[in-house]
């Protein structure tokens, strides 16, 4: 993570409180964060192509859930000011579909055992993309130990302001600006079309039977419910889809003028 450090061991040292304050990220900490997400994504897309074989690093779903988490807590601690804003968004839309695309191409365990403990490891996982996109979607800033989004306040003076006889002389304002329409109509289309491959996918694992010891049961869902993960299953994303049914009252620009301080709600 040396890589980082500029950025990195920031977002990790720094405890959040209730509300936050945050500056955006240098040209230079931008540049440092792209590429090493960039090469994260890489790494991750390489590794899970060659799951198969032995020297790959992802061969289990678990494994696989574990790097993607990692990366998954740096995204959410991009500062949500501009320009960083569209940085997070669009990483956090790359991690949604890569890993809701990648999750169905695993196997799972053939003792009922493994199978529980993948699944709710899975479904853990998916409730911390779920609770991301809430923060992400209201601007928010994540606080990691609460693993929940809190109000931002934007800072007072813009970066790179002068002061010259006791007056600022940038008039830059701060802003957070929402996901866009096309963000929205891609992330609902990602959640909607990866809930449906996920259950085709645990449908198939049955079939073959790769759950262990379900054949008393019907059908996924009593599979689920035997494994008391059917109502967690059920309401996956629930939060952040309830919130996109609202989304033009609940989010709108947010422009903070150097000279006042607002909180974003």
């Amino acid at each position: 993570m040396s890589i980082l450090n500029g950025v990195h061991s920031g977002f990790e040292s720094s405890k959040i409180s209730q509300p936050s304050t945050r500056r955006p990220l240098s040209s230079m900490q931008e540049r440092k964060l792209v590429d090493y997400l960039d090469e994260q994504f890489l790494d991750l897309t390489r590794n899970y192509k060659k799951r198969s074989e032995a020297s790959s690093n992802l061969q289990t779903l678990s494994s696989y859930i574990q790097a993607n988490r990692r990366i998954l807590a740096l995204i959410l601690q991009i500062p949500p000011i501009d320009p960083s804003t569209g940085l997070r968004i669009a990483y956090f839309l790359r991690l949604t579909g890569d890993a809701l695309g990648s999750i169905p191409g695993y196997k799972l365990s053939s003792t009922s055992e493994t199978v529980y403990s993948t699944l709710h490891d899975l479904i853990d996982f998916l409730d911390d993309i779920d609770q991301g996109w809430v923060a992400v979607l209201q601007g928010q800033v994540w606080d990691p130990e609460a693993a929940e989004g809190v109000d931002l306040i934007l800072p007072i003076t813009a970066p790179g302001s002068s002061v010259a006889n006791g007056s600022s002389s940038s008039n830059k304002p701060y802003k957070s600006t929402p996901p866009s329409q096309t963000d929205i109509a891609r992330l609902r289309s990602l959640l909607f079309s990866g809930e449906s491959a996920l259950e085709e996918w645990l449908t198939n694992e049955r079939a073959e039977g790769n759950v262990g010891n379900m054949d008393e049961v019907d059908d996924i869902s009593g599979m689920l419910q035997q494994m008391g993960l059917l109502d967690r299953f059920d309401s996956l994303f629930a939060r952040t889809l309830d919130f996109l049914g609202g989304f033009g009252a609940n989010v709108a620009r947010n422009v903070v003028q150097p000279a006042s301080e607002a909180m974003m709600e």
